[in-house]
């Protein structure tokens, strides 16, 4: 008897295009959208412009860039760094070109690239070759000039906050607690109400935890919510206009989180090992969540990082190429 297909390894088999959105939200505000692609946003003043995330490759943000100077010729000063994931930072070189002279990033940001960004991007490039194309016109990693430190938000201190003034409107950023990863870091343009989430927030797309800080992400999330704000630009899925809809895309994250997190613990407590674990998890994820984009590919990661956070590992272990395969032919055959 044939042993059943092993599942193509994470995104390798999703070589499909997706619909590329660029909307405008507010006076200033775009986002930059891809049918639960990464998204990135961008914030257009009457001097400077802020790209927010800047997509996995020099040859990809071209398209980003192309987009951007349909409406304006502005230099490109700013690039925020939301977290330090491969796939939204590698493509900041190219920007370069056109006039950007700030990476701008949290301290925890910072750290993560120093502890395990190298791994982090032989790991993302192997998963997503399609969001990786042009590849070799990647000089490195991408290194911060301007780090944001301060306090510790999940510890009730005040964290840092930048504000960058790019004529017209303002932007204010910080790292508001710890949540897809321990260095999350928001732009927030008050006046528009307009928030720039990255990846703490998704909508009705998988959500990625394999780096996360579970116990902590859902007051994080709560922490956005107070900021009322009437758009949001997520990490992945469409662009969120309203304050209902805002809630929408914090409250289908959450519930994404939570459901995880539960079920790592009702695990870990069981003394299940993983492959149990993720049969676990399926019961109460699959018939929420499990027709949305990039489930498959999230949720091995995932039940890793939830049963592993349940069992005490606080900081999440580094992904490697070799973790990655070694996990995947474990939990998706």
């Amino acid at each position: 008897m044939s042993s059943a297909p092993t599942k193509a390894f994470a995104s390798q088999a999703d070589l499909t295009d997706k619909k590329i959105t660029f909307e405008q939200l507010s006076a200033h505000c775009w986002a930059y959208t891809a049918e639960g692609d990464p998204n990135s946003g961008v914030i257009i003043g009457d001097k400077f412009i802020m790209v927010s995330d800047t997509t996995a490759t020099p040859a990809m943000a071209q398209d980003l860039i192309a987009k951007i100077r349909t409406v304006s010729d502005k230099p490109i000063k700013y690039v925020l760094l939301t977290h330090y994931h491969a796939v939204r930072v590698l493509g900041a070189s190219a920007y370069v070109a056109e006039g950007a002279t700030e990476v701008i990033a949290s301290q925890g940001t910072l750290e993560l690239i120093i502890e395990r960004g190298k791994e982090d991007m032989q790991s993302e490039m192997e998963r997503f070759p399609r969001l990786f194309r042009g590849a070799e016109g990647v000089p490195g990693l991408t290194w911060p000039t301007l780090v944001i430190g301060g306090g510790d938000a999940t510890r009730g201190e005040v964290p840092g906050k930048l504000t960058v003034d790019l004529g017209g409107v303002k932007v204010q950023i910080w790292s508001p607690g710890y949540g897809h990863t321990r260095g999350d870091t928001i732009a927030w343009v008050a006046e528009e109400k307009v928030l720039f989430s990255g990846d703490l927030v998704e909508y009705e797309a998988g959500v990625y935890t394999g780096d996360a800080q579970l116990e902590e992400w859902p007051a994080t999330l709560e922490a956005l919510r107070a900021l009322r704000a009437e758009a949001i630009v997520p990490g992945r899925g469409e662009a969120m206009k309203g304050a209902a809809n805002v809630d929408k895309a914090l409250d289908y994250t959450k519930r994404w989180v939570e459901t995880l997190y539960r079920c790592g613990q009702e695990a870990a407590a069981a003394k299940m090992d993983l492959k149990a674990a993720m049969a676990h998890t399926r019961k109460s994820m699959d018939p929420i969540f499990g027709q949305v984009f990039i489930y498959e590919h999230c949720l091995p990661f995932d039940v890793s990082r939830a049963f592993d956070e349940a069992s005490g590992i606080k900081n999440p272990r580094i992904w490697t190429a070799a973790r990655d395969k070694e996990m995947w032919d474990a939990l998706q055959a």
